[in-house]
């Protein structure tokens, strides 16, 4: 099994998906991965209960070992947070996996590209072409765009 060859710290995914106004998902979590030690991966959490309660880190060590994907790794959890009204399950569960594949981007593991997929995670040294920048949302403007020219290519 392959360990995370260089420490990457200060890993963080911010969840926010909201459903029209009508609630949704919202979750914080902020994570340093290390290479592993001899019992293999662990989890570790220090984020205090007030930033991080204790009902949904099985959801985001769930959420980790999803995202790293068989490569072990030492994991501590530092902070989260939390927004009771869409505070669930499933929000943590896709922070702890952004975390742990933006860590696997950033260590080298993955190739560049696959941040681009990771739209809520954040790590030291990541690049963005803007904020917001939604590499779908450019291919799809780019279709219409192209749709467009060919529309106007055959009027008068």
């Amino acid at each position: 099994m392959t360990g995370l060859p260089a420490p990457v710290r200060g890993v963080s995914a911010r969840v926010v998906d909201n459903k029209g106004g009508c609630g949704g998902h919202y979750a914080y979590v902020v994570a340093d991965f290390e290479p592993p030690g001899p019992a293999g991966t662990e989890i570790l959490n220090l984020a205090p209960e007030d930033r991080l309660p204790a009902e949904f880190l099985a959801a985001v060590r769930e959420g980790i070992e999803l995202g790293l994907d068989g490569v072990e790794a030492a994991v501590l959890i530092t902070d989260g947070g939390v927004y009771w009204p869409d505070a669930r399950d499933i929000g943590y569960r896709t922070a702890g996996a952004e975390v742990a594949r933006g860590a696997l981007v950033a260590a080298g593991l993955k190739p560049e590209k696959e941040a681009d997929a990771l739209r809520w995670a954040s790590w030291p040294g990541r690049r963005r072409r803007w904020p917001g920048w939604n590499p779908r949302a450019a291919e799809l403007a780019e279709q219409v765009l192209e749709s467009r020219r060919r529309s106007e290519a055959g009027t008068f």
